[in-house]
């Protein structure tokens, strides 16, 4: 079987093509994902945060708990690529490399560091701040010299929050100074025209240039349509799963309180339906192959 990060690879060199990645962020939105078809998936580092610490995006998730989820989400099929948020490498050189190498060996395809402080927030709220670029290129040449030493090919994507603070010509050269320092894939956070947009695609090519559509942020609500006819080749959704289900379970729970019923909520699905769709009939295929005789009558 190939590696995912192979896989991933192969994806990228489709040029005529858009690479399309929802956000997950745990075994439930990465099931739900897988099962309707989707070429590979973007492990979202907000929606790590907000389920595995209960915490907002603001540097406080830590390289332990992003590679376990990542890693968990990896292996549900590990014939689909899994591109994660790495943040800033969480820390110097020796932290950059030891991410990398983290990520590789948990079966992830790609992984994007950026440029921001270590106190990091979410590339969609203000007054970010970026590090000098020369400390930053520490970080992406760290990363490549530990997937080389692992014989690997995971995808390396810079990304630059620098827009904000600077302009988008600053941030486009500091994806091209990363790129020739080692990274695949350019991505430039906070994009807020469509000239920017196609601007930052124009410069950087021919690098593959990702678009964050984190619906409601600071980037407009563009389709995949629109991003294609702008020149991206890959664009992810990170909101897509962590904001409904959020809005899901509050409905929920509010139910509970008004009508001390769950009822509407679950809209006729119970506890087995809800387990097929996060692998039951899977684990049973696997079950009777191997000659057990777990059934559910």
């Amino acid at each position: 079987m190939k590696a995912a990060s192979t896989v991933l690879r192969e994806l990228l060199a489709r040029k005529e093509e858009i690479l399309v990645l929802p956000g997950v962020y745990d075994g439930i939105s990465a099931r739900i994902a897988l099962s309707e078809g989707f070429d590979a998936l973007y492990m979202t580092g907000a929606g790590t945060s907000a389920s595995v610490l209960g915490q907002p995006d603001l540097g406080i998730v830590t390289l332990n708990d992003m590679v376990g989820n990542a890693g968990m989400i990896a292996g549900l099929n590990p014939r689909i690529p899994v591109i994660a948020d790495a943040d800033t490498g969480f820390g110097g050189a020796a932290m950059c490399a030891r991410t990398a190498t983290l990520y590789i060996r948990a079966g992830v395809a790609g992984f994007h560091i950026e440029d921001q402080v270590q106190q990091k927030r979410c590339g969609h709220l203000t007054s970010k701040q970026v590090v000098p670029l020369e400390e930053y290129l520490v970080r992406i040449r760290a990363a490549a010299n530990a997937r080389k030493a692992l014989d690997s090919d995971i995808v390396i994507i810079t990304r630059s929050d620098a827009l904000a603070q600077f302009g988008v010509e600053e941030a486009i050269a500091r994806c091209k100074a990363a790129v020739a320092a080692g990274a695949d894939v350019a991505f430039v956070e906070g994009i807020g025209t469509r000239e920017d947009a196609e601007r930052v695609v124009c410069e950087l090519s021919p690098t593959p240039v990702l678009l964050n559509l984190a619906t409601g942020g600071v980037t407009p609500n563009w389709t995949v349509q629109e991003a294609k006819e702008m020149g991206f080749r890959l664009v992810i959704f990170p909101c897509a799963g962590m904001i409904p289900a959020a809005l899901a379970m509050r409905a929920a729970y509010r139910e509970i309180k008004v009508k001390g019923t769950d009822v509407e909520s679950c809209a006729g699905v119970g506890p087995r339906a809800f387990f097929e769709m996060v692998g039951l009939n899977e684990v049973m295929d696997i079950d009777a192959q191997a000659g057990g005789t777990f059934t559910l009558g």
